[in-house]
């Protein structure tokens, strides 16, 4: 059975429904905390590298200076060792710039569930996928483009990694659970909460699918299908 190792960077979050969709394909969860708490994860024994989001940016140095630069060190042990790593909004950014592209803050946000625009030939459902990001990445030359929005690119490959600036594992349960995390600023941000649940409990199935489209998308990709 192979193993994944799933970094979450709060509490609050986890790898929902694209935990599912990898665990009903046979593979194994390993899922960590990764903060300035807590010690970096052992990469041995694992085939696979999921990288969560996250409330901070990846150009925030002191945010690396406590415990994102360990994360890239470990990226970097993961592409070296051929373990593909799929990358969730903040995830993905990390993907972006461990391979040299660049990741600022966005002109403007996306929260909310939004359409993609999917690059001919690629097998990528348009969704609507949930969003929820201030940033966006300037990708490498070398990266190829699966997806874009008018506001960022919205998913991305580079050698055997894949990268999502959008949640594909976002499910009402989880909404939820951020949402009690940090209730304040997401008020803060204008947001219909109640509107936005309902929304995301109407998304939940249809979700479901996209999320299983998108890890055998990624298997695929990385050789492990």
């Amino acid at each position: 059975m192979a193993r994944a190792l799933v970094l979450r960077h709060h509490v609050e979050d986890s790898p929902g429904l694209i935990g599912e969709a990898l665990v009903a394909r046979g593979v194994e969860l390993d899922v960590r905390l990764l903060d300035e708490a807590t010690p970096t994860p052992v990469l041995e024994g694992h085939e696979l590298l999921v990288i969560l989001g996250s409330k901070c940016a990846v150009y925030d140095h002191e945010v690396e200076a406590a415990w994102f630069g360990r994360e890239l060190d470990l990226m970097a042990a993961a592409d070296r060792a051929g373990v593909a790593i799929l990358g969730v909004c903040f995830g993905a950014q990390a993907l972006c710039r461990l391979f040299g592209g660049e990741v600022s803050r966005a002109p403007q946000g996306e929260v909310g569930w939004f359409e993609v625009e999917v690059t001919e030939g690629v097998d990528l459902s348009r969704g609507p996928w949930f969003e929820f990001h201030f940033d966006h990445c300037a990708l490498p030359a070398d990266a190829r483009v699966w997806a874009t929005s008018p506001l960022a690119v919205q998913a991305f490959a580079l050698g055997r990694h894949v990268g999502v600036q959008f949640h594909p594992e976002i499910d009402e349960a989880q909404l939820k659970e951020w949402l009690a995390a940090d209730p304040d600023d997401a008020r803060e941000l204008g947001l219909d909460l109640e509107a936005l649940l309902a929304q995301t409990a109407r998304e939940t199935p249809a979700a479901r699918r996209r999320a299983q489209g998108l890890v055998d998308l990624f298997l695929a990709h990385a050789g492990r299908a």
